[in-house]
């Protein structure tokens, strides 16, 4: 199981809480009770709790460091357990996940099943990034896969984990009065040193970050090298990290 560092994660606080805002604004209706799938450190389920303040809110993790940071918010329901375990005890108002899914395989069986926790009038509301196309993704596997580490790191790598929009509305247009999918690239504008690598040490590089020990530091030195090149600082010493993320929101009859 991938190990979390809460403060890594939340070193670019503003950038990953802008999808899920988006995602939230976009969210009728006044759901009794509400489920955050990987709430994390819990900031969106904060934001979820304060749209909603009559609501029952619960915040459900696998990780048990993210949850440590969570606990530190009143009001909300936190449960340590695995996403691919959960099924809710009776369908739920509002079912939402911010940057989590992503991790989870099998999509085609496990968006039909969440969308069946979903009750009757209730929605669906799920963002994750398909950002996996771009340098930020693509290179992290080369490297693993290169001479230099493929013994160590090339098991690491996975196929694309996100499939196109059109995949999604097959899948969930049938469990659907509306539905609506659409995908958002944000510019983010990064500063500091190698800010495209430090962003994946707290995503997309923990995988390797936890299997390489010792190791991890040279296999990021030699990818935050090509990042570098894929993301060039401007004169200005920021670096532009263009960054696709893809919506589904889903209200039942």
């Amino acid at each position: 199981m991938t190990s979390w560092d809460p403060a890594q994660y939340e070193r670019y606080s503003a950038e990953r809480h802008r999808p899920a805002i988006d995602l939230i604004v976009r969210i009728g209706g006044e759901p009794a009770e509400i489920w955050d799938l990987g709430c994390g450190t819990g900031s969106a389920t904060r934001m979820l709790a304060r749209r909603w303040p009559a609501a029952i809110v619960h915040g459900l993790d696998s990780s048990e460091e993210m949850l440590t940071q969570a606990r530190r918010i009143p009001g909300i329901d936190w449960v340590l357990e695995d996403m691919t375990d959960w099924s809710p005890p009776s369908p739920v108002d509002l079912l939402f996940s911010n940057a989590a899914l992503q991790w989870l395989g099998d999509h085609e069986i496990l968006f039909p099943r969440l969308a069946d926790a979903v009750a009757p009038g209730g929605t669906l509301a799920i963002q994750m990034p398909r950002n996996f196309g771009e340098p930020s993704h693509t290179l992290l596997a080369e490297i693993a896969r290169s001479p230099a580490w493929r013994h160590l790191a090339a098991h690491l790598t996975r196929p694309v984990p996100v499939a196109e929009p059109a995949f999604y509305h097959r899948l969930l247009r049938s469990r659907f009065e509306t539905l609506d999918i659409w995908e958002t690239s944000y510019l983010q504008v990064l500063g500091g040193a190698d800010p495209v690598a430090e962003w994946a040490r707290g995503t997309a590089a923990r995988p390797y970050l936890d299997a390489l020990g010792e190791a991890a530091e040279d296999f990021m030195a030699d990818y935050a090298a090509e990042l570098r090149v894929a993301y060039p600082p401007l004169e200005d010493g920021v670096t532009l990290f263009p960054f696709r993320r893809l919506f589904v929101l889903g209200v039942k009859r």
